[in-house]
Parts: C-alpha cells; sequence; structure tokens
C-alpha cells in the first residue's frame, strides 16, 4: 500500500473517532511530515484524497480543517472506510493474513444465489484470517466471480483485496447488504481465533456491489466477539 493511502487512512479513522473533531485545525504540513516520516509531496496527496472525499477543507492562509458534517455526510464516509477492509481501519498497526484456502471452484448454491450467477460459474473461494498485531480477529470466507474480478493473486489475499478491485482492477464498490447475528464458535474457530470453548462470535453476512450495479461479492465473516462493533448513525425527519 503506498505511504500517502496509509497517512490518509490514519487520520480519516482519528476524523471518525473523533480524535480530530468538527472545524479543528489539522497538524501543519512540517509537523504531519515529522509525524510520518514522509515527504512534502507524500502529505499533500494524503491531504488531498480527505478533501476529495469532502472530509475535510483547506482555508487559505489559515491551514487544513475538520469539515463540520452531517448526519448523512458521516453515514456515506463511514460507510465508505468499512469498504477499504481490514488494512485500512488498522492503518496505524501491522495486519496480515493467513491463507487456510485459496482456489477456484463452481459456485455453490448458495453462493450462486446471492451472487445472481448461474450455476457453472467459476468462482474464487477465498477463505482467511486476519491478523492486527499478530493477533487473529477474523475469519473471513468469501466468493468473488473470476470473470468480474480478474488476476486475484496469493500477494492480494495476504494483503488487502478491495485496494487491488479499487487500484489496481479501476473498479469503484459502491455498497453492500449485510447482515449480522451471534453465536458460539465452532471448535476450529474458536481454534483459529484463539478462542475459549464456548465463546461468542459475530457473524457478519455480505454481499457487495461495484458502482456499476454487479454483485462483486459474497462473504461471511466471523469476528472474535472483544474486536467486533457495529457503528450506526440514526436519524429523524
Amino acid at each position: 500500500m503506498k505511504k500517502y493511502v496509509i497517512i490518509s487512512n490514519d487520520i480519516r479513522n482519528k476524523i471518525l473517532k473523533g480524535e480530530y473533531i468538527a472545524n479543528q485545525r489539522l497538524p501543519f504540513e512540517k509537523d504531519l511530515c515529522i509525524q510520518y516520516e514522509s515527504s512534502k509531496m507524500t502529505i499533500k496527496k494524503a491531504v488531498d484524497i480527505l478533501v476529495t472525499e469532502g472530509l475535510i477543507i483547506k482555508r487559505r492562509g489559515s491551514g487544513t480543517f475538520v469539515k463540520d458534517l452531517n448526519p448523512e455526510e458521516i453515514e456515506r464516509i463511514a460507510m465508505a472506510n468499512q469498504f477499504r477492509g481490514t488494512t485500512a481501519l488498522y492503518s496505524d498497526k501491522k495486519v496480515f493474513s493467513k491463507i487456510l484456502n485459496f482456489s477456484i471452484v463452481t459456485v455453490p448454491e448458495q453462493a450462486a444465489k446471492k451472487l445472481n450467477l448461474s450455476e457453472d460459474t467459476f468462482v474464487y473461494d477465498i477463505c482467511r484470517v486476519r491478523y492486527v498485531d499478530d493477533k487473529p480477529i477474523v475469519i473471513e470466507k468469501m466468493y468473488m466471480p473470476i470473470d468480474l474480478i480478474p488476476g486475484i493473486k496469493e500477494k492480494n489475499i495476504k494483503g488487502s483485496i478491495y485496494e487491488y478491485i479499487e487500484n489496481e482492477l479501476h473498479l469503484k464498490i459502491q455498497s453492500a447488504h449485510r447482515t449480522v447475528s451471534v453465536r458460539k464458535a465452532t471448535d476450529s474457530e474458536a481454534e483459529e481465533l484463539e478462542l475459549e470453548e464456548g465463546d461468542p462470535v459475530a457473524i457478519a453476512e455480505q454481499v457487495g456491489y461495484l458502482d456499476t450495479g454487479n454483485t462483486f461479492e459474497f462473504s461471511t465473516s466471523i469476528h472474535r466477539y472483544d474486536e467486533f462493533s457495529v457503528e450506526m448513525v440514526l436519524t429523524r425527519d
């Protein structure tokens, strides 16, 4: 992942977590250079990403400030941040994957229905455990059509698949339908996630869509109970 993307992810996360609040001025460019050990050009690229997203604004002669967002804008940005994946959400930590399975198969019946595919279509069958600072936090099982998302390699599975889709294939991830439930971990899940027998896990089933309307992903994520939260913005008309 490019350094300016890592920096923009970190600043975005700090804004969404409230470490930088509305109308607060961000550190000066020279201070960000020192903080992130980066050049002025790298910082400028990172800041420009956040300006384009509408998260911060530049005021000539005054600096760069966090935009005072309305609830709809916060919801839009928070949702978009989910599609950057674990690597982006934990930009200040070491993130890596343990691959449990990476193969091409004929799409299973349930996945075919979710992905709107005929049952003779080939898909990637991916299963991996995501680690943050050497701690397993989630098991991800996903199916993706190979004709829509071509060229996935092991290095992408170990890193960020979403980054590959958007930065290498130049496709835009638009939205997802997600269902969250809770149950006890199976023995194999408890082993992979380093949980005790009978510990709960959160199950997030998701169908992802590109901005073209195509369904590109059907996934099931099994999260450690102590590393999962759902953030929503509720508005009243």
